[in-house]
């Protein structure tokens, strides 16, 4: 099968939405990677009057070490969740608070996810229309890194409903067991990012080499 045209993944559409992916699935190479269709994310036109920047808006800014430490997500089953994240992902599960609870890392940190049932046991995701998480954002320290996470989703037949070039970073989109959006990503060196001719940053959304990631992990 063939790669899908430049107006299909990660395209920006003319409406001002990123068009996800138009077509079922990605070939690469043997492996497929199927990918939910039509699913837009709003974003402003290219001639939005509102300003990107507004300096006013933090008069005094947050300790620049702040970091977000981790997410916290409902989850409807457990134990399928922790199939997702430690058996696909790869996280370890730290502390386990028995059948209702878990806390998952990476490199022995305390934890970066926490799982829970306490409000959500046979639950399901929230309607559309509802506020919310968008997505959760797990950054992987090196582009290998990210392919390997590519690797193991396909090994699992995991579906992506995305992947893009944002300029600052590369990005693969897809769903855990319970809905949640999850983002995997890895940053660019800060030198590399695009700006325009202010210096403010300048981020797009281009259709991501899958092939090239892949490369990176064999």
């Amino acid at each position: 099968m063939s790669q899908p045209d430049d107006a299909d993944l990660g395209a920006v559409m003319s409406d001002g939405c990123i068009s996800r992916m138009r077509t079922p699935v990605i070939a690469s190479g043997r492996d497929h990677i199927a990918v939910e269709a039509n699913r837009e994310i709003p974003m402003p036109p290219q001639n939005s009057s509102v300003p990107s920047v507004d300096p006013q808006q933090t008069p005094r800014p947050i300790d620049p070490g702040v970091r977000i430490g981790h997410a916290h997500l409902k989850v409807a089953d457990l134990e399928r969740a922790l199939a997702f994240y430690c058996g696909v992902l790869g996280f370890e599960v730290t502390q386990r608070f028995g059948k209702e609870a878990a806390f998952l890392a990476a490199g022995g940190y305390h934890h970066h996810i926490g799982l829970n049932t306490w409000e959500s046991k046979g639950g399901g995701p929230p309607a559309p229309g509802t506020t919310g998480l968008f997505h959760v954002a797990i950054l992987y320290p090196t582009r290998a890194a990210l392919a390997d996470a590519l690797r193991r989703l396909l090994a699992a037949g995991v579906p992506l409903e995305g992947a893009s070039d944002h300029g600052v970073s590369e990005a693969l989109y897809l769903r855990d067991p319970d809905g949640n959006g999850i983002e995997l990503y890895r940053d660019r060196e800060p030198e590399h990012w695009p700006r325009d001719g202010d210096g403010h940053l300048a981020m797009y959304t281009r259709r991501l080499d899958l092939d090239g990631l892949l490369r990176e992990a064999a």
